[in-house]
């Protein structure tokens, strides 16, 4: 860049011109040779953060990366360009107008991000679930009424012909989950696609039915693809995201934010099981709007996730137990994953928590699949990890378990009392999880799977918390 600068312009005017001559998108962040009191940042479809210290300021990807050096963040708009000097920011538009661009306080600071007394970033938050599923229950969920409580929506909840579901990766799943809660409990009409996949089919989209998209860093580049494709389709746009600060917050209608608090490793967990919270909480003010539920079955369902923190604190209790049972699978080359109805999402994460940060090639499936294919993979050699809490679909889930064992497959079965009292002597291993109204089984269900990834990838001696290739938030496609 230096070299290709006019050298009659001051370096400000010679990177306007520059950036005129650039395609594609870009996050740049420009230095001079003699000029250590000058920076020039620059975004154009990848984002890009200002972040104002004491007579020093940055530049940053969003504000989780800022937040260990300051909590006052100004995001840059499309197209902008800035000046950093140590007294402060002056933001440049396409134009090259010089214009205001807030200044905000971010919820992140650095005393949150540290990894106190565990050995990961994954591991602390695993461990942070029963508390932030707590804290995100707490801002949607009345405690004495037991009703959900949502903010205003620039939209009724009782008159959407469809709600169309989009994200990537984990947060995918989560919008998987919610699926099966917006249809089975209110009743609605859902469409659920990856991102990345989305805009290219061109999906016609009904008047008067809202985007739903979901994303942790609030910056995937294919996700706000996506919500674009949408709003240039007339639909009103609702976003789940945990950095209320991030484009794709600044993009939509309305927001829901999880409350996970900062989210250091790649692999998401706590994003994950707070997107879930704020999804149930979401399927039940739909289910009520629709007159799908009455006010008992609201509060049955609303006391069914305020239990779930203190449930997930007892299932973080089978931590070492669970630790012996990855010595198994780190052994293993490839892995099945298996479940049914609402926790065949919870198979596929748990195949791709055990990709990601454990490179044992693994596969999620739903159980009533698996003589369409994956069971000719079956053998001593395949460990099978099957989810399957007890309940109207757990005799169509045990028929398959017993299917795996009778060709020799070793199962490691997670599910409640009654289910491992009926089917727990013919695993290899058991992983018993409390019993819970199936709504919130996804919740619970989430955390032994990410449990055998972490420390079957502790187990083989990966960097459990920047996996190789990975990064926290895909900003390019």
């Amino acid at each position: 860049m230096t070299s290709n600068l006019d050298q009659q312009k001051t370096p400000q005017e010679a990177v306007a011109a520059t950036l005129k001559r650039l395609e594609g998108a870009f996050a740049l962040a420009i230095v001079f040779a003699g000029r250590h009191d000058l920076m020039v940042g620059a975004r154009r479809g990848s984002p890009l953060a200002v972040g104002y210290g004491e007579g020093e300021m940055y530049l940053g990807s969003d504000a989780i990366a800022l937040a260990p050096l300051t909590s006052r963040i100004c995001y840059l708009e499309e197209g902008d360009w800035v000046e950093l000097t140590g007294e402060g920011a002056v933001v440049h538009d396409t134009a090259d107008t010089v214009v205001q661009r807030e200044v905000r306080q971010t919820a992140h600071s650095g005393a949150l991000i540290g990894k106190g007394q565990y050995r990961h970033f994954m591991q602390k938050e695993i461990f942070e679930q029963p508390a932030v599923i707590g804290d995100t229950l707490h801002a949607h969920i009345h405690p004495a009424l037991w009703t959900v409580e949502l903010p205003d929506l620039p939209f009724d909840l009782a008159a959407l012909p469809r709600i169309t579901i989009s994200a990537c990766g984990t947060a995918y799943y989560a919008g998987m989950v919610a699926k099966y809660w917006f249809e089975q409990i209110a009743r609605q009409p859902v469409e659920l696609d990856i991102a990345s996949e989305f805009r290219y089919r061109e999906a016609p989209l009904p008047e008067g039915g809202i985007g739903l998209f979901i994303s942790q860093s609030g910056e995937t580049a294919d996700t706000l693809a996506a919500l674009r494709y949408a709003k240039a389709q007339g639909q009103k746009v609702l976003s789940v995201v945990n950095v209320p600060e991030s484009t794709i917050a600044r993009e939509s209608d309305a927001v829901l934010r999880t409350l996970a608090g900062p989210e250091i490793g790649v692999a998401s967990t706590k994003a994950f099981t707070t997107q879930l919270t704020v999804l149930a909480c979401l399927a039940i003010a739909a289910a009520r709007a629709r007159g799908a539920i009455d006010h008992d079955r609201e509060a049955e369902l609303s006391a069914a996730l305020v239990e779930v923190p203190a449930r997930a604190a007892e299932v973080l209790n089978h931590d070492e137990a669970i630790e012996a049972i990855s010595h198994e699978l780190a052994e293993a080359r490839d892995v099945l994953y298996l479940g049914r109805g609402s926790t065949y999402p919870l198979a596929l994460e748990g195949a791709l928590k055990l990709k990601e940060i454990s490179y044992i090639h693994a596969e999620g499936y739903a159980a009533g699949e698996m003589k369409h294919g994956p069971i000719a993979l079956i053998d001593e050699m395949v460990p099978v990890i099957v989810c399957a809490p007890s309940g109207p679909l757990f005799d169509k889930t045990a028929s398959n378990v017993q299917e795996v064992i009778a060709r020799g497959g070793r199962v490691i079965f997670i599910s409640d009392k009654r289910g491992i009292a009926r089917l727990g002597e013919q695993a290899a291993y058991t992983i018993e999880i409390p019993e819970v109204d199936p709504f919130v089984a996804p919740l619970l269900y989430a955390i032994p799977v990410q449990l055998l990834a972490y420390h079957t990838a502790v187990i083989k001696g990966t960097d459990v918390d920047q996996p190789r290739n990975l990064a926290k938030a895909v900003t390019v496609e």
